[in-house]
């Protein structure tokens, strides 16, 4: 496979994943299709490992957000603001402690911007949870399969 193809994958695959945080983009497969092009393109055995690693992952999510609430995160005030720092704590805490650092982030990300508008702590810590239960954790996992399928995806780039 090619620099221009890998690079058009990882370009799917990011744009996948910013897309589990706008409403309306199915982001998860956006990346599992990225995943895929990129297993039937280069022969080797770890891309197949990678995509056979990738559908059990995401089919296991899709289960885990079956039994959570659906996403109704309009109505609690949730705006591409709140997403954004969600997105951006979640990778930041990915990368600063490897995969666990995810869920923190995220949690971290969704107080950080409910403390800024909000001012107080209280305040911020109620917002939070509210934006949670409204299906913040159905968006945490989504977002979180991605970021380990995009893992695995650029380790076996890298290194495999």
């Amino acid at each position: 496979m090619g620099a221009w193809e890998l690079l058009l994958a990882g370009l799917v695959i990011l744009f996948g994943l910013c897309g589990v945080l706008l409403p309306g983009v199915p982001g998860s497969w956006l990346v599992w299709a990225a995943v895929m092009w990129w297993a039937l393109k280069d022969p080797r055995p770890v891309a197949w490992w990678v995509l056979v690693g990738a559908t059990v992952v995401l089919f296991l999510s899709q289960v885990i957000r079956w039994a959570l609430p659906p996403r109704r995160l309009r109505p609690t005030g949730s705006d591409a603001r709140l997403m954004t720092y969600a997105g951006v704590g979640s990778l930041i805490g990915f990368v600063v402690l490897p995969v666990l650092g995810a869920v923190p982030g995220f949690l971290a990300g969704i107080y950080l911007c409910e403390r800024f508008r909000l001012g107080r702590h209280g305040e911020a810590v109620a917002s939070l949870r509210t934006t949670m239960r409204a299906g913040g954790w159905s968006v945490l996992t989504e977002l979180f399969t991605c970021q380990l399928i995009t893992a695995a995806w650029l380790g076996a780039v890298f290194w495999g």
